[in-house]
């Protein structure tokens, strides 16, 4: 078979799209289908999910989940990528067809398409098995991780890719409040409930720690070359750090309450610190002095963030329901974000698009807004940004409602909200704790706007996207896994193989070939010598019911039975009330002189032990009945007791 190029590919993908009358790809040679196979993989996002099911006898694989590989989109994009001043890429605009997922572009290579980049669409939803509220979520540098940080002090790492759980460590002894990464991606720093401050490497070894503040730390940025760190604490106070040597250089103070957050200009020697005095100031580093109050919030502050790229406006969130963009020209707001129906407790730029901003809410919803489409509601006149009026100095700020709302993403608090250093991937952690991992909708993908995070579980279990067990997908996932858990849980409990006995000698099996193999060595020397077996002088013993008919007829006499001394040699004689008609006997069985016959009708009420005459068998011979195995429902209890298998539900 001759090689299946990408070209050749995407050509077909063009014929395809310009046929009216078929809306189903061309089919190809082996070679080709085996190319539709991988290209199906190469996903920007989401690949697969959980596709298939039962194919015949053979079982879905259990435990799939869906990748996210960015790999094609961005080799596609460095293949086809141009310098701006050339124009835009040849390629084809994208268009709502599944045909043009292959057609996908990272966010990089669309800086004025921020609307592609809104993550609308649920990816996956991580959880501890100690499960705790996740304070902080932060990427590492690279984008193949996610750090989650605990309200018990743990971090841990959930993979950037396939979203499944790598490791976690006990990082802080209280609740971790804060980490951030250096501009040079060589260090991480968290703080804790306590005021601890810890330096990690990449590799998370924790070389260094001190005690910064005696209250909690609230936030914590880097100075734009790494040398110093600023933090925000409980104690209303600001703190600069020197970095090398974990120093206190200067402490700003000017709050009348709670820091509860600061952040460093990218580029410049400026520092922004939100309080729960309603304040946002702005200071100089070097001399600690506060340049300018802004009294626009009429709640406690609770984050305030430079754009990372530019650096020409600040974002602020507060507990009033209200988002404001502050322009570092103008010194004034240009942007109001409203449409939140709770606090604002989060909020974070785009890594690339200066004009999306996230936020999340008390009432665990993520809204995402777009600062150049104002999202008018009909009923609302719509208002103009200040650039364009006549006055930009004394127009209104305009207002801006969410270009897109995930109502219902968490169930409690948005504590934390974090890009991919890619910006196709938005993190969060919540009250919950869950974190969840969101992205833009592939082309023709409408499903994921009707799920339970943006209509609700009433409403998406009305047009059949949401039951009451989370999703029909996750319940028969539980289902196959308990049952993979209880078939692990119980033994194999069979009997064993029976071997045949004589009769009544229970325990005795029948030898094979007439021949003994001699005495077996004697292990308890006080024993008495019992009688040898009787002699059968016509060569081996008969059949089983030859020899009950001469046990019968009494042509063959059985020993008599030892006689114990008294002086205590061989084990002691049955006490005078001992009821002989329970022991095991074979039906027929006729006992020597002096003891009670057996009752009839069974082996002396032993359990699990019948007779001829209880319709277990047929012949001379008894059958042994299988007893009752013991329950597996309480042999499942029992293994889960003893922690070996996950609980019941």
């Amino acid at each position: 078979m001759g090689s299946y190029s990408v070209e050749s590919h995407l050509l077909s993908l063009r014929l395809s799209r310009q046929a009216p009358s078929s809306n189903v790809l061309p089919q190809t040679s082996r070679g080709g289908s085996d190319h539709a196979r991988k290209v199906k993989m190469e996903r920007d996002y989401q690949s697969g999910g959980y596709g298939g099911g039962y194919d015949g006898p053979q079982r879905r694989t259990y435990g799939r989940r869906p990748v996210t590989d960015y790999t094609s989109s961005m080799l596609q994009w460095m293949r086809h990528r141009q310098p701006r001043y050339k124009g835009g890429p040849r390629m084809e605009m994208e268009r709502p067809s599944p045909s043009y997922i292959v057609d996908m572009l990272p966010p990089p290579a669309k800086p004025q398409n921020a609307a592609d980049a809104i993550p609308a669409k649920l990816l996956h939803s991580s959880l501890n098995k100690l499960k705790h509220p996740i304070n902080v979520v932060r990427w590492t540098p690279e984008g193949r991780r996610l750090l989650t940080g605990s309200s018990i002090g743990e971090f841990t790492l959930w993979n950037g890719m396939g979203f499944n759980f790598e490791t976690i460590s006990q990082a802080h002894d209280s609740a971790v409040r804060v980490a951030v990464w250096s501009h040079s991606e060589d260090w991480l720093m968290s703080a804790d409930q306590d005021g601890i401050v810890k330096y990690w490497q990449p590799t998370f070894n924790n070389v260094k720690a001190i005690q910064a503040h005696n209250d909690p730390v609230r936030d914590l940025a880097f100075s734009p070359n790494d040398s110093k760190f600023v933090t925000a604490c409980d104690d209303a106070t600001l703190k600069i750090f020197d970095f090398a040597g974990g120093v206190e250089e200067s402490t700003l103070t000017g709050h009348g309450w709670d820091a509860k957050s600061v952040d460093w200009h990218p580029t410049k020697g400026l520092l922004v610190s939100g309080s729960k005095d309603h304040q946002v100031k702005l200071w100089d580093p070097r001399t600690g002095r506060c340049l300018t109050t802004l009294h626009g919030h009429k709640n406690t502050v609770a984050r305030t963030k430079f754009e990372p790229n530019k650096g020409q406006l600040l974002a602020t969130c507060a507990r009033d329901q209200v988002a404001r963009i502050f322009d570092l020209r103008m010194m004034r707001d240009i942007c109001l974000l409203r449409g939140n129906e709770k606090d604002i407790c989060t909020l974070t730029w785009h890594p690339f698009h200066a004009s999306l901003l996230s936020t999340g809410g008390a009432d665990g919803s993520i809204y995402h807004y777009l600062l150049d489409e104002p999202n008018t509601p009909p009923e609302q006149a719509t208002s103009i940004p200040p650039y364009d009026s006549a006055d930009p100095a004394s127009a209104p700020a305009q207002t801006i409602h969410p270009a897109h709302k995930i109502q219902y993403a968490h169930d409690f608090n948005v504590w934390s909200i974090d890009w991919h250093p890619l910006g196709h991937i938005l993190a969060s952690g919540s009250n919950d704790r869950v974190t969840r991992f969101w992205t833009r909708a592939r082309p023709g993908e409408t499903d994921c706007f009707k799920d339970k995070h943006h209509l609700g579980e009433a409403a998406a279990e009305a047009v059949g996207t949401w039951d009451k067990r989370g999703g029909r997908k996750m319940m028969r996932e539980d289902e196959e896994q308990e049952l993979e858990d209880e078939a692990g849980g119980l033994e194999d409990q069979k009997m064993p193989v029976k071997q045949p006995t004589l009769p009544g000698i229970p325990g005795l099996t029948m030898p094979t070939n007439g021949t003994s193999d001699g005495p077996s060595p004697r292990k308890f020397q006080n024993l008495p010598n019992f009688p040898p077996p009787p002699n059968f002088a016509n060569g081996p013993p008969p059949d089983p019911e030859t020899f009950q008919e001469m046990l019968r007829n009494g042509t063959l006499q059985l020993p008599p039975p030892p006689q114990f001394s008294a002086t205590g040699q061989g084990p002691p004689p049955p006490p005078s009330n001992f009821d002989f008609s329970k022991l095991p006997v074979p039906p027929g069985f006729q006992p020597p002189p002096g003891l009670p016959p057996p009752p009839p009708g069974s082996f002396g009420g032993l359990p699990g032990i019948g007779s001829e005459n209880g319709g277990n068998g047929g012949g001379g011979g008894s059958v042994r009945r299988r007893g009752p195995l013991p329950s597996q429902q309480e042999s499942l209890m029992e293994e889960q007791r003893r922690g070996k298998y996950r609980t019941a539900r």
